[in-house]
């Protein structure tokens, strides 16, 4: 690596400062640019209460935070950039400007100093060519807030040359970060993942779909997400999501990525997120953390009373059934649970009856709560023995003409006004009310495996669905332990819908051959907070179960930009479907 010793960073916003703060406590000395000498004061300030509180959490002692400060000189004229070896700018995102203040530091830098820029979205190309060394010009992309994540995409463009390239990653590793090398497109990889699966979450709540809320707590709860996608557009800023989204569109013209409207109504109304006090939700002032009650919708009317349910049935015996199973009896509800033979009803009673023995191993019961909910089970072969329950649950296969038969039984045998409620994740719940006499009693109750763990459950209400029938539901799983989140009959439910053209964007990076499967999975576990990469995700999923949910929210959007990733339908024809197989994205032993 070239011997990189002094850097410059033009821009001390929150990235600018970030970055400033990131290169300075790995021992290089920083000149930091602003355009004028109060803001470069109040960004060194912000750089000491960062450190301050880094101090104060045991990241950084007195003496390391002192030394750290003095490797940083603040200014706003970029005559003192004459002496970097590499700048790294990080000024808004507008290419004008940016151009502007290449062909600057073109004229005042030495030869040898490589020009950087941490633009998210623009092309580094167009950067590179206002200047007379766009082979010393590259992308270095980091992610906020830049001093504690861990990763850096460096991007090349057609003309940066290899040993540029090289001396950024082995900086980026220098500063304790992982790098990725990518080509020039726009997004890069992260943001072209996240800001697709952002605006899908904008449109359903344009469409009033679902709440904010449940959209939110769907996706934190469901996938194991940091943030919900708005409160995480609210913190990076409507008006820079639309600029992105926006640039994005026009050198890709992928539809995913035309910006919802909503974004620029927001925008120009001044509700751009956090930093003006409001955006999808309320802030206690601006730049503040603090969400406050505003005029937002709940989850469902409160003003409907539920049905009273003490008693419930579940159909079916495999791991959801009898998950679900062990849920509602924790939950003081009276379960019977059927089963098609008496073989597969011995195993679930076993399965239920192991996992309360592990959970009271691990002490998260005692024996007392164990043989109580224990007592409130009980199991038959007979969908007659549902006759007098509340409600009941179907857990059966993902099959329409089994569970559409099954309705059919239940609306013969159940009571009048007991809710009827299917766990399908991918079905339409309507088809399954509209087999019975009573649709109005048909619900949909998602829960996500493993029932007992997971704390979301998804209550989908069909346009048959009684509004009594809807706050049961959501009661019954309120009274389970379970955050209810409240969406329409249309395929993928929330969690689904926004998840799936998610990871079928990943696999569609990996076809066009712009980033390897490790190089993507790092990107979205490093640079997103996310738990688990797409391929990762996909591959515990299993990629035959991955490509059923996105061929079911194909055929019900129609949307080209939901069409199954050829890769995936190929992987699949092999008989490459994950972790199951011993095969998928990755080989497992």
């Amino acid at each position: 690596m070239a011997e990189i010793r002094r850097v410059g960073v033009v821009g001390l916003g929150t990235m600018g400062s970030g970055i400033t703060e990131a290169v300075a406590r790995h021992g290089l000395d920083v000149v930091a640019i602003e355009c004028d000498d109060a803001r470069a004061a109040h960004a060194f300030e912000s750089i000491e209460g960062s450190t301050q509180r880094a101090v104060s959490r045991g990241k950084l002692d007195e003496a390391e935070r002192t030394a750290l400060l003095g490797r940083i000189h603040v200014g706003s004229q970029l005559d003192a950039l004459a002496e970097v070896d590499l700048v790294i700018e990080a000024i808004p995102e507008d290419l004008d400007r940016k151009r502007e203040l290449f062909g600057k530091l073109d004229a005042i830098t030495p030869a040898h100093a490589i020009l950087a820029t941490n633009t998210s979205s623009l092309s580094v190309t167009d950067i590179a060519v206002a200047t007379s060394r766009p082979a010393r010009v590259a992308g270095m992309h980091f992610f906020n807030p830049a001093p504690v994540q861990a990763f850096v995409e460096v991007v090349r463009t057609v003309v940066t040359a290899d040993e540029v390239v090289d001396d950024l990653a082995e900086l980026a590793r220098s500063l304790g970060k992982e790098p990725v090398v990518v080509g020039d497109r726009a997004g890069f990889i992260a943001n072209a993942l996240l800001f697709g699966y952002l605006n899908h979450a904008v449109s359903m709540y344009e469409a009033r779909y679902a709440t904010r809320e449940d959209i939110d707590a769907a996706m934190k709860l469901g996938c194991g997400l940091p943030m919900g996608p708005l409160a995480l557009l609210d913190l990076i800023g409507l008006d820079t999501a639309y600029e992105i989204l926006d640039t994005m569109y026009r050198q890709g013209r992928d539809r995913l990525h035309a910006p919802a409207p909503i974004l620029k109504q927001m925008g120009t109304a001044g509700l751009k997120g956090r930093k003006t006090g409001r955006g999808f939700y309320t802030y206690a002032a601006p730049h503040s953390p603090e969400v406050i009650a505003d005029d937002g919708e709940g989850a469902a009317d409160a003003t409907v009373a539920p049905r009273t349910v003490w008693s419930v049935g579940v159909v079916g015996s495999g791991t959801m059934a009898t998950g679900i199973v062990e849920v509602l009896a924790k939950g003081g509800f009276d379960v019977t649970l059927v089963a098609r033979s008496e073989s597969s009803l011995s195993k679930a009673l076993d399965a239920i009856d192991n996992s309360l023995e592990k959970a009271l191993q691990r002490g998260k019961i005692e024996e007392v709560a164990r043989d109580a909910i224990r007592s409130r089970i009980t199991g038959t072969t007979s969908l007659d023995e549902l006759a007098r329950v509340d409600l009941v649950v179907e857990a059966v296969v993902e099959e329409l003409s089994v569970k559409a038969a099954l309705f059919e039984n239940l609306d013969e045998i159940c009571r009048p006004g007991a809710v009827l409620a299917t766990t399908t994740s991918s079905l339409p719940v309507v088809d399954l009310a509209a087999v019975t006499k009573r649709p109005q009693d048909v619900v949909g109750l998602h829960f996500f495996n493993p029932a007992p763990v997971m704390r979301l459950v998804e209550v989908v209400s069909t346009v048959s669905t009684a509004p009594d029938t809807l706050a049961t539901a959501v009661d019954v799983a309120q009274r389970a332990g379970k955050h209810a989140v409240v969406c329409g009959d249309r395929a993928g439910f929330i969690v689904n819908a926004l998840l799936f053209p998610y990871l079928n964007d990943a696999v569609r990076m990996l076809e066009a051959n712009y980033a390897t499967v490790d190089d993507i999975d790092l990107a979205m576990k490093k640079g997103c907070g996310y738990p688990m990469g797409p391929f990762e995700l996909l591959d515990v999923v299993g990629l035959d179960v991955s490509l059923a949910i996105q061929q079911t929210l194909y055929r019900e959007f129609r949307e080209p930009g939901f069409a199954p990733a050829p890769r995936l339908e190929h992987l699949v024809t092999a008989g490459y479907l994950g972790r199951k197989t011993g095969r998928g994205f990755r080989t497992y032993e």
